[in-house]
């Protein structure tokens, strides 16, 4: 057993560490709302890697991944809310670029509340798929032979969600120490347009992928 969860844990962290939607918003919301906004986000994101974990355990992912069309709902849907995050990003520099002159160190859009980042992050996983099948496809190949499967994918399930969200924090204290640069108005700008422009990129490519 302690050879399975030493495996999982370090695949699970190169998992993890590769960028991807939830390590964008995290760094996307830290930016404008502060640390705070960034911790949330990360927890939300956690949060939904541990619903898909017990997704997992209860045979849901595997649902998923044997029902094409549910999986494709549930991918378009996941395509969409990147769509929409990246749009709304675009449209909250538009509008505070053409009705006010910013100030140094003030990050165009609303800076998101602890909870709605917490939901941002949570449904950024939760909708998702890949998550799901992550824990379906990749879990069976640690789990040992001798342990009941249930118990063994939640724990695998808890292990990845922390794991996420100590990961996602660091990118957090990171991006919180480079708060003054990352809002100085030239960086603030390049940085709004390039998340918003990654957000878009990545929700129609999950698209183009479903149909």
């Amino acid at each position: 057993m302690t050879t399975s969860l030493v495996g999982f844990c370090l695949f699970a962290l190169v998992v993890t560490m590769a960028p991807g939607p939830d390590t964008l918003l995290v760094l996307r919301n830290c930016m404008r709302g502060g640390r705070l906004s960034g911790v949330a986000t990360a927890l939300g994101a956690a949060a939904g890697s541990l619903a898909w974990a017990i997704g997992a355990a209860v045979g849901l992912a595997a649902a998923l991944q044997r029902w094409d069309m549910a999986l494709t709902v549930v991918r378009l849907a996941g395509a969409g809310y990147l769509v929409f995050l990246g749009a709304q990003s675009l449209w909250a520099y538009r509008r505070g670029a053409s009705g006010r002159l910013e100030m140094p160190g003030e990050s165009a859009g609303s800076a998101p509340a602890a909870g709605r980042a917490f939901r941002q992050g949570l449904l950024s996983c939760l909708l998702n798929p890949k998550v799901g099948i992550f824990f379906v496809s990749v879990v069976p190949q640690f789990l040992p032979n001798d342990h009941a499967t249930l118990s063994t994918t939640l724990t695998f399930g808890v292990i990845d969600a922390g794991i996420a969200a100590v990961w996602l924090m660091l990118v957090t204290a990171f991006a919180a120490r480079m708060l003054t640069w990352l809002r100085r108005p030239r960086v603030n700008t390049a940085m709004e347009r390039t998340a918003a422009g990654v957000l878009v990129v990545l929700g129609v490519g999950t698209a183009v992928e479903s149909v």
